[in-house]
């Protein structure tokens, strides 16, 4: 069983669903369903989750909602919801038990990660038996580490493991560099045993090509730190948007056969901790 933990999916009819203003586009035909379906065949993928994309469709969940619900037997939706809205944790109910949706995506757009109906959608995600995945940076930590206290049962999986920001310049060689100084706060954050990390960041930051070597070394410390037990894969679908220095069959590629890791590792990394996060509910 090989799980994909992070695909972005647009439709192509804009009129049905709606971008926002100013929306991050991939390039025509890639990030539809049907791409995403011949991609994971390809690949040997057998489920994915399903993210909704904020810079596309702002806190609009109705295509995820719609393409999750006829996909039941090889995929589930993540959400997006306002944290402002004071409705917000009644959406999340009512689409969790309607809509095939299994986790909650919380990011800091638009309001930083302070916002009071941030720790009611982490209430009420673990109210209902889900994941969060948790999309900040580096200086909103501590606040991650305040929610992880608060909701000790809740599995939280932190999405590209804090290395995503665009616009930051990570110097990932350079001791005592941001890169750094990030990746020893996501091992710091090891010590709450709910929380997982998506290893999702390599193709995104590196500053090679494939295989991407200067981003092994900080890889392979967050698993050691977390085990593989609390890790997890992820594509970064589409790649020609998100990640084109590679592909998605390259994505899988990257952990089954340059990071050296062994066949446990690997069946916990691909799979197996996304089973139980995800599906085992």
């Amino acid at each position: 069983m090989i799980i994909d933990t992070h695909a972005h999916i647009y439709s192509p009819d804009v009129n049905a669903y709606e971008p926002i203003a100013d929306s991050t586009r991939p390039p025509p035909g890639a990030g539809t369903v049907d791409h995403l379906q011949r991609e994971m065949q390809e690949a040997g993928v057998d489920r994915a989750l399903l993210i909704q994309t904020y810079t596309f469709y702002g806190f609009d969940n109705r295509f995820i909602r719609d393409t999750a619900l006829g996909a039941r037997d090889w995929a589930a939706g993540v959400v997006n919801l306002d944290p402002a809205n004071p409705h917000s944790c009644d959406a999340l109910s009512a689409l969790v038990k309607r809509s095939n949706v299994r986790a909650l995506r919380i990011s800091p757009e638009p309001y930083g990660y302070e916002l009071p109906g941030i720790e009611l959608l982490y209430k009420e995600a673990s109210a209902l038996g889900i994941a969060v995945n948790a999309l900040l940076s580096l200086d909103q930590a501590s606040r991650l580490s305040d929610l992880l206290e608060a909701f000790p049962e809740l599995p939280v999986v932190l999405d590209h493991c804090l290395v995503w920001e665009p616009g930051l310049v990570f110097e990932t060689a350079a001791e005592g560099s941001l890169f750094e100084a990030t990746i020893r706060k996501v091992v710091e954050l090891a010590r709450h045993p709910n929380l997982h990390a998506k290893l999702t960041f390599l193709a995104m930051r590196s500053e090679e090509e494939y295989p991407f070597r200067d981003m092994h070394d900080a890889c392979k410390r967050i698993i050691d730190a977390y085990g593989p037990e609390r890790c997890v894969w992820g594509s970064d679908f589409p790649t020609e948007l998100w990640c084109p220095k590679t592909t998605y069959s390259g994505q899988l590629r990257l952990f089954r056969e340059e990071l050296g890791l062994n066949t446990t590792e690997l069946d916990e990394i691909l799979g197996l901790t996304a089973e139980r996060i995800y599906f085992s509910t």
